[in-house]
């Protein structure tokens, strides 16, 4: 694109260099492009509506009353957000024929009343209940990495489940990308495509009018080319009174710690190791402490959720009555997993609550005074989608994906993946986990690990 960022265009716009209007009819080209991944990244393009929304912040900003300096950035929003008249679909056909919504998710409109552009609404996971990107439905857009031809089928996995907002802000059909994060969802395909992704610690969003996967460890947050365009998008969902990113804290001070435990590093190819080796032995030259930690509450997240998890039991309890009507035209994969979630008993999952305060009370005093804890987003590069085709190889790759990225959200906390890979190799994703509520902290420190990778 011609501008990196939301504020390069923002600079730009306030400048007179382009119009808002410029800026959507460029994205939109993008996605209508049919040599590239628009048909398959978005389930919806708004051509109308977004060109009309494009049309007023250009008429506002032209009589001096823009409603931020962000007015006229096209963005796009993960089918799971609620836009009123429009159906939230989640990336299924079984909500085919649901009543339209009343209302605008909160986190939408709250950018909306910042300016901001919606384009469409991207692709996902049905149900966002995968890591890997795969939708039979709408079909899998490909990772910008090893794009082989115009075959689909021929590329290399997304990730998931905010696949389509990935690809969407990789390709440059807008400047970020609405997704949402339950176990690595917006994490895991910035890993994959090469960008940046933020979970933010859960209660920083509220979830009022988005489907919901799990209510307990469902965090809304955004994709974008930079720290401080998540950061940005970040605060005009949360309600913020001031839209801004934070300034970028100096690595000098800086605390990092890296967990021993090899449960973050079983089965990690060697590419992505070296990666991550490289990125922090940059963190340490740029004048960062990293220390190595035992951390041995991250090891026993698998055994809290062996009964089963709260992903699983919570979406059950929601999908139970559309299962009984549509189950049929569900992805039998994710059927399984969610229909996996009413063996879970009552007790399960009180046991589960409560072993999950216990470890993250733990893991707070562990890691205290420390800005972050570091690890690899993923322990793979980019799958191809081909490899995922048997069910037994879905399912493992899928649990390989999201096994990092999870103990964010289970123990709920900020976390961000920055891209650390080098030009020409296959992408790999660093993430930085924060302390609860320590959000807006991390985005300042993130920004300075950022220019030392890009260095």
């Amino acid at each position: 694109m011609t501008y990196r960022s939301i504020e390069d265009a923002a600079a730009a716009l306030q400048r007179g260099e382009t119009t808002a209007l410029a800026l959507t009819d460029a994205a939109l080209a993008r996605i209508d492009d049919p040599a590239g991944e628009g048909a398959r990244a978005f389930v919806a393009v708004q051509h109308e509506a977004a060109r009309a929304a494009a049309r007023s912040m250009d008429a506002l900003r032209q009589a001096g009353r823009a409603p931020s300096r962000w007015a006229g950035i096209p963005i796009s929003i993960k089918d799971l957000y609620d836009q009123a008249g429009v159906t939230s679909r989640a990336g299924s056909v079984a909500l085919d024929g649901a009543p339209a919504a009343t209302a605008t998710a909160t986190s939408v409109a709250r950018l909306e009343r910042q300016g901001f552009v919606v384009l469409g609404r991207t692709n996902m996971v049905e149900f966002a209940f995968s890591g890997l990107g795969v939708n039979p439905h709408y079909g899998t857009p490909r990772s910008p990495w090893g794009r082989d031809g115009g075959d689909p089928a021929a590329g290399h996995l997304p990730g998931g489940s905010s696949s389509g907002a990935a690809v969407a802000v990789a390709d440059g059909m807008g400047f970020a990308g609405l997704g949402s994060d339950t176990g690595g969802s917006c994490r895991v395909p910035a890993a994959m495509c090469g960008i940046v992704g933020w979970k933010p610690t859960a209660e920083r969003v509220t979830l009022a009018g988005t489907v919901p996967l799990s209510h307990t460890l469902d965090s809304l947050g955004p994709l974008a080319r930079t720290v401080r365009c998540c950061a940005i998008v970040d605060a005009a969902m949360a309600g913020a009174e001031v839209v801004e990113a934070p300034d970028a804290l100096p690595l000098g001070g800086a605390r990092f710690a890296v967990p021993r435990e090899s449960f973050l590093f079983d089965g990690m190819e060697p590419a992505v190791l070296a990666a991550f080796e490289r990125a922090v032995a940059r963190l340490r030259e740029a004048g960062a402490t990293v220390e190595e930690i035992d951390f041995p509450e991250l090891a026993e997240i698998p055994g809290a959720n062996a009964r089963g998890g709260f992903a699983a039991a919570e979406a059950w309890a929601w999908h139970q009555p559309l299962l009984e009507r549509a189950g049929d035209r569900y992805d039998p994969r994710i059927r399984a997993r969610i229909e996996g979630g009413g063996r879970m008993s009552a007790a399960d999952y009180l046991n589960l609550q409560g072993a999950r305060a216990a470890i993250a009370a733990r893991a707070e005093r562990r890691t205290a005074g420390f800005d972050a804890f570091l690890a690899p987003t993923c322990p793979l590069t980019p799958p191809t989608i081909a490899s995922v085709e048997a069910v037994e190889d879905y399912n493992r790759i899928n649990l390989l994906l999201l096994r990092n990225t999870a103990t964010g959200n289970f123990l709920d906390r900020c976390s961000v993946s920055l891209p650390c890979h080098a030009p020409g190799e296959a992408p790999v994703g660093l993430m930085l986990t924060g302390a609860h509520g320590t959000d807006r902290h991390l985005l300042a420190v993130a920004q300075s690990v950022e220019a030392v990778l890009a260095a």
